[in-house]
């Protein structure tokens, strides 16, 4: 199983390798939109475009709504994986 975690495509780096910068959740890192289809093609990534990313790669585009859903739904289980923690740090050994 892989997690790919939405991003937005804000600028595009290198067009003849299909490199993007990608804005997720605040933080921008460079993107390989190589697996999206062939530069210069009408199905390349764009500015705008929200893409699944995975080990660097976009994987796929998807819409924004899509990508706010998964957003919160990532934060819902952060937000349950910190209060398993903070229990587990409440809790005694016997």
């Amino acid at each position: 199983m892989c997690l790919a975690i939405p991003g937005k495509v804000i600028e595009i780096v290198d067009a003849g390798r299909q490199i993007v910068k990608a804005e997720v959740s605040g933080v921008r890192r460079n993107v390989s939109a190589e697996l999206l289809g062939e530069a210069g093609q009408a199905d390349c990534v764009r500015v705008g475009d929200w893409i699944l990313i995975h080990a660097g790669f976009a994987l796929a585009r998807i819409n924004e709504e899509e990508a706010a859903a998964t957003t919160r739904l990532f934060q819902a289980m952060a937000d349950a994986y910190a209060d398993e923690l903070m229990a587990l740090r409440r809790s005694e050994i016997e």
